[in-house]
């Protein structure tokens, strides 16, 4: 070839030196972003659609198919973006089996529905520092979420793309997104004047407010497991938890081994014996460990357990599950409890600590409660249990904020009545659901509206109504739908009568009916009446005041009084076998001024409730108001329809 030892040799040493540099530039080059990506100053968020095939069964009408996509989202900002949080709208009944990067906003766990859309938090990496931070290392900037589910009706090569893709984050502010061919979904958010940018250097975020706020502390840290105190707090003015369950998932295969001041609903301990946990941990007892499950449900302890030394003596603790609105007690407005946590490798230092992710929380006739993922925040200070005049900091705190979000299908309904008519306007048909089986559809009509009452029916169930209330049908003259409506199956019902009117003021009558088979202490009831409500003067049986909702000052909260403040369940007649199961019921009448409410109108509907809550969860409302075209001729028979309708109900 005509080459020289000597000259293959400096040709050798001349490709080393001119490789050198070209590793090194190649090993710190970010990855390329898209022209679009690279154009937005705010945070970049994309859906991507990457591949589909049809799985089985296989179906003419509703075929499914498998998908794969990817979620984006880049911070571009000046900020660092703390806890990203980005909301997907699917419109295709999509199923989601497996989300890297990130967990579900709701705490749900896969494979799970998000047919009407979801939210993914940003797991375990929350946070998405900016290229000022990083000097552009797009790999602390970008998060990347892949996507594997299920979808209907839409078969490859057509793309199931989402309706819509936005940045929740408070402040932000997102177009329209976009679509780029047919596989990418795309939008640009940008800070709004309202976003809080953080101080460079600051590590959290100051604590968020909600309806209900759960607290994770961990005072004491340990190599392989460490105690933390869980605090629920309700700022809610009508929220309420009764018998509340507390459920969240281990990430890393943590178990619980003791509690202080709550309990494991199931205790068991087999998971950890199968598992990892005991292979790793073989000199433990794991007959003394409470739960191995990978998502644990919490309940609160009877009071007779406060002062026990093994589970409780922790503050705030062992209340049968009960948390009740600051409005009634802010004393019983939160449950506290503690809780020893064994961890796993790699995780055997003191530092090393995941909290538990998908934290969600339920009561008994309750309102349902949509809870975010843990958030580092400041850590929580405590009173030197020495008696020193100085507070103790916890190791670490995380806040989970969880928000009231009602649900479709209430629990509890309405009906109205007034001293100007003799019919009742009755909870509506299906008010509570119940009726979507075929077996109930054959027996009764689901929508049809249900039939006016006679004041004598409010005392009977449903079931036991249709003769009732079909002659008083038939006495004014109504066509009875065949089939006859649907109950409402609420298990409770609330009566508000329009009991009398008059030139200085007028009152009501409130009636509660417990048709179910649980009782309610410490119950209350709130209605909200848009402008009638600064009228209000006194419940007659009832403690009641009026309280401000969203700056306005116009519900009255109504609670039972001391000693008498305990809704019963539905009871056997005095002769079951010829008697109907008699409803627990409390009634009071209340009184209204119109010195401090001048305007309002009878006929307007001023004088009855636009919303009414039981226990915090709101109720379904009568869907007509009382009629008042013979309002001249009943005026005068007030007193006569008022008094035999009290003295029947106390009965």
């Amino acid at each position: 070839m005509g080459l020289t030892l000597n000259s293959i040799s400096w040709i050798l040493l001349l490709s080393l030196f001119t490789a050198i540099p070209l590793t090194s530039s190649q090993s710190t080059a970010p990855p390329r972003l898209s022209r679009d990506a690279d154009l937005c100053n705010g945070v970049f968020v994309s859906y991507t659609y990457s591949t589909g095939s049809q799985i089985k069964p296989n179906d003419t009408k509703n075929q499914p198919y498998r998908f794969e996509s990817v979620i984006t989202v880049l911070n571009n900002g000046r900020n660092e973006l703390k806890s990203w949080r980005v909301f997907v709208h699917f419109v295709h009944r999509e199923i989601l089996v497996s989300a890297t990067n990130a967990v579900l906003g709701d705490g749900s766990s896969f494979p799970v529905s998000v047919e009407n859309g979801t939210i993914f938090v940003g797991y375990p990496a929350a946070d998405l520092k900016s290229a000022i931070m990083t000097a552009g290392d797009v790999t602390q900037m970008q998060a990347r979420v892949e996507l594997v589910g299920t979808q209907f009706g839409v078969a490859p090569p057509s793309v199931p793309l989402p309706k819509n893709i936005s940045l929740l984050n408070d402040g932000w502010k997102c177009p329209k997104p976009t679509q780029q061919g047919k596989n990418v979904l795309q939008v640009c958010c940008t800070p709004g004047r309202n976003v809080t940018t953080p101080t460079l250097g600051v590590k959290f975020l100051p604590r968020q407010e909600g309806d209900l706020t759960i607290i994770y502390d961990v005072t004491k840290s340990y190599p392989s497991s460490y105690w933390a105190q869980v605090t629920i707090e309700n700022h809610n003015p009508l929220g309420r938890l009764d018998n509340w369950d507390l459920s969240f998932a281990w990430m890393k295969d943590e178990f619980i081994f003791t509690t202080k001041g709550a309990y494991p609903s199931i205790v068991d301990s087999s998971d950890c014996i199968d598992g990892p946990q005991g292979k790793y941990y073989q000199s433990l007892d794991f007959s003394n460990v409470l739960s191995c499950a990978r998502r644990p449900h919490i309940i609160d302890l009877p009071l007779t357990k406060y002062n026990d030394s093994q589970v409780g003596l922790i503050p705030f603790c062992c209340r049968n599950g009960t948390i009740l609105p600051r409005t009634m007690d802010p004393t019983r407005s939160k449950s506290v409890f503690e809780m020893q946590v064994y961890k796993m490798p790699p995780d055997l230092n003191m530092s090393a600590i995941t909290p538990p992710q998908s934290w969600q929380i339920k009561g008994n006739l309750n309102p349902d409660y949509k809870c975010g993922p843990p958030v580092r925040v400041i850590s929580s200070q405590f009173p030197d249990t020495s008696g020193l005049p100085s507070n103790r900091t916890a190791f670490a705190s995380w806040q989970v904020v969880c928000n009231i979000s009602q649900p479709a299908i209430p629990k509890c309904c309405v009906s109205f009545s007034s001293y100007f008519n003799d019919s009742i306007i009755p909870c509506n048909t299906c008010a509570c659901g119940g009726c979507s089986s075929n077996r109930v559809a054959r027996s009764c009509s689901t929508s049809s509206p249900a039939l006016l009452l006679p004041y004598q029916a409010l005392l009977i169930p449903f079931e036991n109504r249709t003769k009732l209330t079909t002659a008083w049908a038939n006495l004014k003259r109504k066509k009875l739908p065949n089939p006859l409506p649907c109950g409402d199956n609420c298990g409770v019902s609330i009566n508000w009568h329009l009991a009398t009117d008059y030139r200085g003021g007028w009152t009501a009558r409130v009636t509660l009916f417990n048709w179910g088979q649980t009782d309610f202490p410490d119950w209350f009831t709130a209605v909200e009446l848009k402008n009638a409500a600064p009228g209000f003067e006194k419940a007659y049986s009832f403690n009641g005041t009026t309280i401000a909702i969203n700056g306005k000052n116009s519900t009255v909260l109504m609670e039972g009084l001391p000693g008498l403040n305990y809704l019963v369940g539905q009871r056997d007649g005095k002769n079951p076998s010829k008697d109907f199961p008699v409803p627990g019921k409390q009634q009071s009448v209340l009184s209204f001024t119109k010195k401090r409410t001048p305007g309002i109108k009878v006929g307007s509907g001023d004088l009855f409730p636009s919303k009414v809550y039981f226990n915090g969860q709101e109720c379904s409302l009568p869907s007509a108001l009382p009629t008042n075209n013979s309002h001249r001729r009943h005026v005068s028979s007030t007193f006569l329809m008022v008094v035999p309708f009290l003295l029947f109900l106390w009965i």
